[in-house]
């Protein structure tokens, strides 16, 4: 078989294209629209992504030619520039308030409630309490540690909790931790 001339092989491929391309054109003016709006969509998060750039690169700048100031305004103090007399807070001697709406959030018991009639309760605490310095937690740090207790430690807590304090907060959360893991 003889192929035909180059110039009959361009138009027979372009009317094969043509009547291609007419055949998809329903579908192609449905789907216009979006493709408009992809192509715009597109196009601003191009433009905000080449603005940050452009920011980035003059902030870069500035910094080289006007190196920050180390500035601490004069009524701003943090932590680390109290003395260690000066970090428990005037009046508060170290101690933790327990009073107010902040009380579940503390390790402590208000001042004002009267004391457990329970004997030495540290003597026959379980190793978990020292351990974790139990006394000392807050609720939300409690709740931080708890995945990485055994259900045996949970519930050497939740005893010793009801024993002592007796926090229903602390025991609710205890009790929830070990259902939650006794159930897996």
């Amino acid at each position: 078989m003889a192929t035909a001339p180059y110039g009959v092989r361009l138009l027979v491929g372009a009317a094969v294209t043509a009547l291609e391309e007419t055949r998809k054109l329903p579908q192609t003016i449905l789907m216009y629209p979006m493709t408009v709006a992809s192509q715009v969509a597109h196009l601003v998060m191009k433009m905000q992504q080449d603005v940050a750039d452009l920011v980035i690169k003059g902030d870069e700048t500035l910094e080289s030619l006007f190196p920050p100031k180390d500035e601490q305004p004069e009524w701003a103090t943090f932590d680390e520039d109290l003395d260690d007399d000066e970090s428990a807070g005037p009046g508060l001697d170290g101690e933790r308030l327990t009073e107010g709406r902040f009380a579940l959030f503390t390790g402590g018991e208000p001042e004002t409630a009267e004391p457990k009639s329970i004997k030495d309760t540290t003597a026959d605490a379980p190793d978990i309490v020292a351990e974790l310095d139990y006394e000392s937690l807050t609720l939300a740090q409690l709740r931080a540690r708890l995945t990485s207790l055994r259900v045996a430690d949970l519930e050497a807590l939740l005893d010793y909790e009801s024993a002592t304090k007796s926090r229903a907060p602390f025991q609710t959360l205890l009790a929830n931790r070990i259902t939650r893991a006794t159930a897996k």
